[in-house]
């Protein structure tokens, strides 16, 4: 069934013109992290879906401590979305076969409140149009305001906690 799922969102984002318009509904049934949640879509079952452009805090795995925020991050994004009916805007498939999108909770951009909130990054290695600007000016305000992991000193942004050697620790 997944793999059926994951076909029919390749098939619409390959067709001319259709690139980033499908658009699936669903109901989020569990949220990995926060940037990566679970979603059931009837009749077709359930798929794996990544926050479109943003980095939420890395959480703990087994052989590796996680990030500050990481835990508060995804308790919210349980909060906000688990056991509630969504749409998400496809806008990709990653690497891991997850799709990609933006993740609308009664037309709210969830992405963009975990942006505002300071419980994730813009991730500007995958941001572009109206999005990039938008997520950037919500950034910059959470870190002027102090808010979430903007009230650590210096909080090293997850692809570069990602890429660490030692664990996440900076060198």
């Amino acid at each position: 069934m997944r793999r059926m799922l994951l076909a029919v969102v390749m098939l619409l984002l390959s067709l001319p013109g259709l690139s980033g318009a499908a658009t699936l509904h669903g109901m989020v049934r569990q949220v990995y992290d926060g940037d990566t949640l679970l979603l059931v879509v009837r009749p077709q079952g359930q798929l794996k879906v990544r926050l479109y452009g943003i980095d939420a805090p890395e959480t703990a795995k087994p052989d590796r401590q996680g990030q500050a925020y990481s835990a508060v991050a995804k308790r919210v994004l349980m909060y906000k979305l688990l056991g509630k009916a969504v749409t998400v805007e496809v806008r990709d498939q990653d690497r891991y076969g997850r799709t990609v999108g933006v993740v609308r909770l009664a037309g709210a951009d969830i992405n963009a409140a975990m942006v505002a909130e300071g419980l994730a990054w813009a991730y500007r290695h995958h941001l572009e149009g109206d999005y990039a600007s938008e997520y950037l000016r919500l950034e910059d305000r959470a870190r002027r305001r102090r808010l979430g992991l903007w009230r650590q000193p210096d909080p090293q942004p997850p692809w570069e906690f990602r890429r660490s050697s030692q664990g996440g620790r900076r060198r």
